[in-house]
């Protein structure tokens, strides 16, 4: 059991925990990343990543946070094989965590980049045919589906909007829904309904998802939930869309969240409501929840950090002042 200090200390290390640790290391701030169960995040489970700026062909997820890792680490990020299983914030900085390893960490400032994962149906097929014909992210591969027919499993705002979405791409998308109206803002279902490029299939459970002789997606099986009646549909591409679950266990009773679980922030900042508690990437972002916007949250995060630093000072005994103001 180790005690390791340092002045910054990230959980979490998809985009916004890689990008938080390369600036608060180049700000002399030598981070701590605490990777987590799933070192790298979504993007590990990410194939083919065509979206992020600087790679003129198709990278690979795993790929561009194995570089992100190699990068921070490159500028002085430590990196911890480990799990955060607790955390104390109660008494502002410095806090302290605790990994499954026994081992604690105490930080100056905390970046808290968790993460979300998308929510998933369960069913048979899934995640072997992930990347493959189905996905959780019309935004990050809606495009690999041009002209071609795809569908969307929901009936909340998330599913509506990729639905919508997915016609940038697809003349031919339908919506699945096992019940027989949408939860969705009444504004995006007139939307929906009225779209020349969308149908809906009411009142269907998709059973499991069926790969054809390439490997990849060729139908869905399904179940009406009224008759009980068995049907299949061919498709190139299904998107589940039943929402993200953000990754913030650890913080309830803590930290203020919303609804949905995700942290809340002061708006257009990464600064939740203790001082020197940051978040950033898909942990407070319900919205965008992109590789790119996930590493400007933990660029901000940093920054912010460094800013808080210059602020404050610690005594002999490790405690937290504000710093006084210069005569």
């Amino acid at each position: 059991m180790a005690t390791h200090r340092t002045k910054m200390l990230i959980i979490g290390s998809g985009p916004a925990g890689y990008s938080a640790a390369i600036y608060g290391a180049r700000a002399m701030m030598e981070p701590i990343v605490v990777q987590g169960l799933q070192p790298g995040g979504q993007l590990t489970i990410t194939t083919d990543v065509e979206n992020y700026p600087g790679f003129e062909d198709v990278i690979q997820g795993p790929w561009l946070m194995e570089q992100m890792q190699k990068q921070a680490e490159h500028v002085g990020t430590r990196m911890m094989w480990d799990t955060i299983v607790d955390v104390d914030i109660a008494g502002g900085s410095p806090f302290t965590a605790t990994g499954d390893s026994g081992d604690q960490y105490v930080a100056d400032v905390l970046v808290i980049a968790t993460g979300a994962q998308a929510k998933w149906l369960g069913v048979p097929g899934e995640q072997e045919l992930g990347g493959k014909g189905v996905s959780a992210c019309a935004t990050c591969d809606g495009f690999f589906y041009r002209g071609k027919k795809v569908v969307v499993i929901g009936g909340g705002n998330t599913a509506v909007e990729e639905a919508l979405y997915l016609t940038n791409h697809s003349d031919d998308v339908t919506l699945i829904h096992r019940r027989d109206e949408l939860r969705a803002e009444r504004i995006l279902q007139e939307r929906l309904l009225n779209h020349p490029k969308i149908s809906v299939i009411w009142n269907k459970a998709v059973e499991s998802f069926e790969a054809g002789e390439n490997g990849a997606l060729h139908h869905l099986n399904m179940r009406d939930t009224v008759t009980g009646e068995d049907s299949q549909l061919e498709v190139d591409g299904a998107f589940v869309a039943i929402g993200h679950a953000p990754a913030t266990e650890l913080f309830k009773g803590k930290l203020p969240m919303d609804d949905g679980g995700y942290l809340l922030t002061e708006a257009g900042s990464p600064k939740t409501e203790v001082p020197g508690v940051f978040a950033a990437g898909d942990v407070t972002d319900h919205v965008y929840r992109q590789a790119v916007t996930a590493a400007g949250m933990g660029c901000m995060a940093a920054l912010d950090a460094e800013r808080f630093l210059a602020n404050i000072e610690i005594d002999a005994d490790g405690h937290v002042h504000e710093a006084e103001a210069a005569e």
